[in-house]
Order: C-alpha cells, then sequence, then structure tokens
C-alpha cells in the first residue's frame, strides 16, 4: 500500500479545491425543500463548479453519467439525479466532488428535506456525530483503525450499522488513492497515520442491516432491508497540530 505524503503547498492547494466542494454543498443544502428535483441539483451543482473554474469530478468518473450523487432515503451512495421530486420526509444524500489546481476535492452531507421522522432524524444526525469522531483520530501517531473504530463504535451504540462493502479513501492527485478506510475496525491497527497524509473520512450508516445491494443501473448502492441510509463526508489532512478539515464551510 502506497500512501501519497502531500506537502504543505500540496495540502493548501487541496483546500481550494474542497472550499469550491463545500460552497456547492452548501448553495444545495439551502435548495433542498420538498418539491425539487434531484436533476436540478445536479445541474446547480454543475454550474457553481463551473462559476468557479472547478471541473465536477464524478461526471465520467468510471462511466458515472452525473456530476452529484443524489441518494434518497433507502439508497445509500451514487445514486443518479433524475426527476424524481423531493418529498416532505425524504433525507437527501448529496454527493459532490472537484478537481481543481490539480487537486481533487470530495465531500458529502445528509439533508432532512421538510419535517422527517424521529428515526430518520437520529440517524442523520448520529452519522453526522460519526464522522467528527473520526475526524478527531485523524492525527499523527494514531493508526487507521482507531479511525474506523470511531465510527463503527458510536453508531453501533446508537443502534445502526456502519456500511461495509463501501469505505473512505486517501485523496490528493487522484479522486481515490490508498488507503481505503473503512467505518468498522479495531483501534490500535492499521497504518500509523503521518503528517502530509490526506483522507475523504466517509461514515455510511445504515438504520437496520449493514447489507447492501446494488440495483439495476450498476451504481445506485441500497441497503438491503429497504431502511433509510445516511452519507456525511469531509477531506481532512493530518497536520502536526492534528485533524484539518480541508471541506469545512468557510
Amino acid at each position: 500500500m502506497m500512501v501519497v505524503i502531500k506537502s504543505p503547498e500540496e495540502i493548501e492547494k487541496m483546500r481550494e479545491s474542497n472550499a469550491i466542494v463545500a460552497e456547492v454543498l452548501e448553495v444545495l443544502r439551502e435548495l433542498v425543500k420538498p418539491g425539487i428535483t434531484t436533476l436540478e441539483l445536479n445541474s446547480r451543482a454543475e454550474s457553481v463548479a463551473k462559476r468557479r473554474g472547478a471541473k465536477p469530478a464524478f461526471k465520467g468518473y468510471g462511466g458515472f453519467p452525473f456530476s452529484l450523487c443524489t441518494s434518497i432515503n433507502e439508497e445509500v451512495v451514487h445514486g443518479f439525479p433524475s426527476k424524481r421530486v423531493l418529498e416532505e420526509g425524504d433525507i437527501a444524500s448529496l454527493d459532490f466532488g472537484v478537481y481543481f489546481g490539480g487537486y481533487y476535492g470530495d465531500a458529502a452531507v445528509t439533508i432532512p428535506v421538510g419535517n422527517v421522522s424521529e428515526t430518520a432524524w437520529r440517524l442523520v444526525s448520529v452519522t453526522e456525530e460519526a464522522l467528527r469522531r473520526a475526524i478527531k483520530e485523524a492525527r499523527p501517531g494514531n493508526r487507521l483503525g482507531d479511525i474506523s473504530n470511531a465510527v463503527q463504535a458510536f453508531v453501533e451504540k446508537e443502534g445502526f450499522s456502519p456500511v461495509r462493502d463501501y469505505v473512505g479513501h486517501g485523496i490528493g492527485k487522484d479522486l481515490h488513492e490508498d488507503p481505503p478506510i473503512p467505518n468498522f475496525g479495531l483501534p490500535g491497527r492499521g497504518i500509523v497515520l503521518k503528517p502530509g497524509m490526506v483522507f475523504a473520512i466517509e461514515p455510511m450508516i445504515n438504520e437496520g442491516t449493514y447489507e447492501v445491494t446494488v440495483r439495476q443501473d450498476g451504481w445506485t448502492v441500497v441497503t438491503g432491508d429497504g431502511k433509510l441510509s445516511a452519507h456525511f463526508e469531509h477531506t481532512v489532512a493530518v497536520t502536526e497540530k492534528g485533524p484539518f478539515v480541508l471541506s469545512a464551510i468557510d
């Protein structure tokens, strides 16, 4: 496993690409309301990225046909934008990335659509908190398993399940770099974290079983039992001073 160590200058360039991602997701967050279509969200994401001089990272990647991943309710990740209208009570996971200045940025949020059920609200809140806890472990001297275990231990205590078939990843000049970052695992295991490592940490958490399937489109991942799923992601650099969230909103 070859984990790329980035220089402070490279990390600053990645901050620029991730700032565009953060801006796009903030714009989309304001647009997510009952009545909007996921295709409209995709178009808006593209227009904001284009205005900033960035290339959407996902469009054409491995054959993916859109710029934004829109995964609704039981959809876990890689959902296709469409004419589907968001409805009151849905939860919408939006995953977006860009290529800018030679480096990739990547982040995701799950947004409640209007008033949602208590279970949906808890799932979204727990998944976001799991990301915060995982980020805290991204510091020199810790091991990769400390990040993974921070997610698993917390969400399972809350009665939810981390997805096992899809994981986070390193990121930089390539969208997906080593190492893979599972959302489950034992603390104190895996590679030692060093300054200059940059990770896309992304808890994907299911209401019920951790098992998933892929729909006939070959992309959209859904929960095995049809229950809800939530997804949050940040691009995070390991620095001497601790974790630096590159995709945070300024």
